[in-house]
Order: C-alpha cells, then structure tokens, then sequence
C-alpha cells in the first residue's frame, strides 16, 4: 500500500523512526530509505475493516491481539505498515513499533505486488517470530497463506469456501468473511484509469 518514493539520504532504523515521527505523512522504511504510505481503494479498505474486525472478535479473551495499519511493525531491518497483525507478547501501550508479530496479512494489488511478494516475503522471512505470512487479493476471493515451515515458506493457495487457518493464535477465519459487502463481479472488473489502486 506505498509507493511514492523519497530521496532523502540513507538512514539507520533509529534515524527514521525519528525522522518519521516529525512527518505529516506516514512512511515505510526499506532499511535504506522512506517511501511515502498511499491512499487505497474502497475493495481493499472493505477488506481490511473485515479482517482487523474478523480478527479481534476471535481473539478476544486470549494473549494475542490484532492490530491494523496504523501501527509499525519491524522486520528484517526494515519498518512496514502492514494491512493487519497479530501479536501475542506482551507490549507497551504507548509504543508505536512492534517488533514481535506472529502473524501478518497483507492485501495486495498489481501495484504493490513486487513489494508485497518479494521485499515483505524475505523481511517477515528474516523475522523469527513471524510465523505466518497471508497475502490477500483485492481483485478476487483468493488469498495465499504461507507457513514458516522445514527451512522455507511453504504456500498455500485458499479460494471461497477456504479457511485461513492460524494455529499460532489458535483461530481460523473463513476467507469470504473478507470479502463481506463487495461483489464478487465488481471485482474482476477493470478499474478506471482515474481509481488509484493501493
């Protein structure tokens, strides 16, 4: 969900935690540069209102807990913003970082595939904690759950009537719970050349 690029100098994780703090807008950080954070389609804020919401009412009651993308996390040297969370350690509430998620969920569109695929996919890699990595497509009921397993990340593809299942926060959602209040053929659908994807 980023995609205009700064050129400010190279910076450290500290100096732009710092530097992000006195910014109007919000940015990730790539472990050498910020990159401005977006605005999103209405399919993906649809989809994300589901999941945190999907998310918190399951895991009511228990140590984890789901948060959205106004909160931070760090990953392998890097600082993202990711769609939603799951973390399951203890925390300071007025902390604006998180480096321990268990779980991470990313809604991707032809704009931030590559990041979303490669980048990310080798950060939350080189972030133990993370134990689960789903990437969610906005264009379709589709999403991919990839488990940290024997070495690697190991995928599954999930379609409608799929679960997604998080053993590590001992729930499952079900992926058209996601998908609540959009039109399956609305999405498929061409976008206009004037509807900024996220």
């Amino acid at each position: 969900m980023s995609l205009a690029r700064s050129v400010p100098p190279p910076m450290t994780v500290a100096e732009f935690l710092a530097w992000e703090e006195t910014q109007a807008l919000r940015w990730e950080f790539d472990g050498i540069a910020p990159t401005a954070m977006t605005g999103g389609t209405i399919a993906h804020d649809i989809i994300q209102g589901n999941l945190v919401t999907a998310l918190a009412a399951r895991l009511r009651g228990t140590p984890c807990r789901a948060h959205g993308s106004s909160l931070k996390i760090e990953a392998g040297g890097s600082i993202r913003y990711p769609d939603a969370f799951i973390a399951c350690g203890p925390f300071n509430p007025r902390a604006t970082v998180r480096d321990d998620p268990v779980v991470v969920f990313e809604i991707i569109s032809p704009s931030t595939a590559g990041t979303d695929r490669v980048d990310k996919m080798r950060e939350y890699w080189n972030t133990p904690s993370i134990r689960r990595y789903v990437i969610i497509e906005q264009e379709g009921m589709s999403a991919t759950a990839y488990t940290r397993q024997d070495g690697r990340w190991t995928g599954r593809v999930l379609w409608a009537g799929d679960m997604i299942d998080l053993p590590d926060a001992g729930i499952a959602l079900a992926l058209e719970d996601l998908y609540d209040g959009l039109d399956a053929e609305a999405l498929r659908a061409p976008s206009s050349s004037a509807t900024p994807e996220t």
